[in-house]
């Protein structure tokens, strides 16, 4: 008798660590968009959701990717734009902005498909591009440290906003007046005043630093940001810059998203997956793990509209050059 409970006991602990030994599948993956002629690495997205578009910046290809996200299916190829880094959808006027870091400019087109309707030159090394629905202007970063103000309707820069470095990711403030940028090469976080068109707060990124990436949770006032150097994910308290949690993530991070719903972050990198990380509450995190994608897939775009990642993979020998959907359900 005691042997078989002993055996039993055996079997049943045996059947809890190959229970415990599963790896949950954190992302599913629910379709695989190919970009045959796409060559080089991406920059990042944006999303028109009323036409269901998703625009992916094709930076080392030179063009801008328009895939049609309710049948996954690419639509159409704009060639030519000299490194494009960054664009933003304006809903109300139908048109897409676009920066290009190697001829400084930012193009706007119009309709679907998209056509050319106007530029704004002498933008070096143009980057991240934001939309303020409110106020109805939009911002891009570029040179060693601006932030150019722009009227979209016009297609017109209206000021500039000088910061201490280059601009890599910035977030606007939804319920407030605030920009948060990250300037990586003056490791901090440069906090403005949209109506004063000024800095008014400096906050120190020197351990983690490397900080690329950007997101915001402001249900809870959080900063969330990525950072490659070591390759952590950094919150910040949004009123006081102060350094709240610090968790590992993946290496090479160049975007990541909070998704309010399930209170999860998501972060790509170009080591090769996906983290996704638990809010416990505003002041604890907890990894849940890493999915694992493709080398070099570092940029990505999170709709909660749509419940779904999509992660750029560059072309890279056998590895063809794709969009992948995650569901995050």
């Amino acid at each position: 008798m005691r042997i078989s409970t002993f055996a039993a006991a055996i079997v049943t602990l045996a059947l809890g660590c190959s229970t415990r030994a599963e790896t949950p599948i954190l992302l599913p993956l629910t379709a695989t968009i190919p970009l045959p002629n796409v060559e080089g690495r991406f920059d990042h997205f944006a999303i028109d959701l009323a036409n269901k578009r998703l625009f992916a910046a094709a930076l080392g290809n030179n063009s801008l990717e328009v895939i049609d996200v309710a049948n996954n299916k690419h639509l159409q190829s704009i060639p030519n734009l000299k490194k494009p880094t960054g664009s933003a959808w304006i809903p109300e006027l139908n048109r897409l902005a676009v920066a290009s870091g190697d001829d400084g400019m930012c193009r706007f087109f119009d309709g679907n498909p998209l056509k050319l309707v106007g530029e704004i030159k002498n933008l070096d090394d143009a980057d991240n591009v934001r939309y303020d629905a409110t106020n109805k202007k939009l911002y891009l970063g570029y040179a060693s440290g601006l932030l150019a103000v722009i009227d979209p309707a016009k297609m017109q820069k209206i000021s500039d906003i000088k910061l201490d470095a280059h601009p890599e990711s910035f977030q606007l403030e939804k319920n407030g007046n605030r920009i948060f940028v990250n300037l990586p090469d003056a490791h901090q976080i440069a906090v403005v005043d949209r109506d004063k068109a000024a800095v008014i707060a400096k906050w120190p990124m020197k351990n983690p630093s490397a900080n690329f990436p950007m997101a915001l949770d402001e249900t809870h006032k959080r900063i969330l940001i990525g950072c490659r150097s070591p390759a952590r994910l950094v919150v910040l308290d949004m009123d006081s810059g102060k350094n709240i949690a610090t968790i590992p993530c993946v290496g090479d991070t160049d975007d990541l998203f909070y998704d309010a719903t399930q209170t999860r972050i998501y972060i790509s990198g170009g080591e090769g997956a996906i983290t996704v990380i638990q809010q416990l509450d505003p002041d604890h995190y907890n990894s849940i793990g890493d999915h694992k994608t493709a080398p070099g897939a570092r940029t990505s775009f999170f709709s909660p509209d749509l419940n779904a990642i999509y992660l750029a993979v560059p072309h890279r020998g056998n590895q063809p050059a794709q969009i992948r959907v995650y569901s995050t359900k």
